[in-house]
């Protein structure tokens, strides 16, 4: 595995890459690498000839009270695991290789309009700008023929493969299911920070969405609000340890709220415990007007 920091030496690899006529497959990431992130490299692995691995800890994406300097970080094990699942470049720019003015003076964002206006996006604002920017920036410095994202990061997702069609990068963007614990928490690098009774509540997370889940399938329910506040409060009667962010229900297309799951939707939550914050979601498909849960 090659590991670079600079921006033109990764040029140079991936130039040489394509004249080879060789795929390339993406996978960005913040590091403090888990089970999730191997299977994004594991699948990049299986369609690329070539496997990029991003390890930065973008500062645009976080608030001023989010946790930027207390985000988990360790380049050493990182390094071991992206070399024992395949990796056979590990990009680790620094901030001054992102943000040659530092990222206070950048002036040219990816905006990512209406598609930020909800969930994460209503929470965490500019959250979303910080991300398209910093992906449309790797993008530009990989070229990849491939890029892929967790589905535990729905929007995100839905965003990052709205950009690269709308501002033609000619990139497929693969969304690779969420991977969980047994309990069915799915991983995170913030998992670190739950206390032994946090995290044994924050299995309420899942079973919020398996109720929505089956109150959709097995129910016949497609109220929204309704399903949200039956979520709400089994999240509240389990994990009083928990304090909802937000539930929230939206088309796939649009990411904006609807009323009446009858196409094409994701259910969205996040749920601090302590200070660290989860999320996580279920997407459900309408074939034939009959629905279809694949986040799993």
């Amino acid at each position: 595995m090659e590991e670079i920091a600079d921006a033109s030496t990764l040029r140079a690899a991936m130039a040489g890459a394509r004249c080879s006529g060789k795929s390339i497959g993406l996978v960005p990431t913040m590091g403090y690498l888990h089970r999730g992130h191997t299977s994004l490299m594991a699948h990049a692995r299986a369609d690329n000839d070539v496997v990029v691995a991003s390890i930065f800890v973008n500062p645009t994406q976080f608030g001023p009270s989010e946790d930027l300097l207390r985000y988990p970080r360790d380049l050493e094990r990182d390094r071991a695991i992206a070399k024992e699942v395949g990796v056979d470049v590990l990009f680790v720019p620094d901030a001054e290789t992102m943000y040659p003015d530092g990222p206070d003076h950048q002036e040219i964002w990816v905006d990512p309009g209406s598609l930020a206006a909800h969930l994460d996006g209503a929470s965490r604002p500019f959250h979303y700008r910080g991300v398209a920017t910093v992906v449309a920036k790797l993008f530009n410095l990989v070229q990849p023929h491939r890029a892929y994202f967790g589905q535990k990061d729905g929007q995100q997702s839905l965003i990052v493969g709205r950009m690269a069609r709308d501002l033609a990068f000619g990139i497929a963007v693969v969304t690779v299911p969420t991977v969980r614990e047994a309990d069915g928490l799915a991983l995170s690098s913030r998992n670190v920070f739950l206390s032994p009774d946090e995290r044994s509540q924050a299995v309420a997370i899942p079973k919020a969405l398996a109720l929505a889940r089956n109150l959709i399938l097995d129910g016949g329910h497609r109220d929204a609000r309704g399903i949200a506040e039956r979520m709400r409060a089994l999240i509240e009667r389990e994990a009083p340890l928990a304090r909802i962010d937000f539930i929230g229900v939206v088309a796939t297309d649009t990411i904006a709220p609807v009323s009446t799951i009858a196409g094409d939707s994701m259910i969205a939550l996040a749920v601090y415990f302590g200070g660290a914050r989860l999320i996580d979601n279920e997407t459900v498909r309408f074939i034939d007007g009959t629905p279809h849960f694949g986040s799993r």
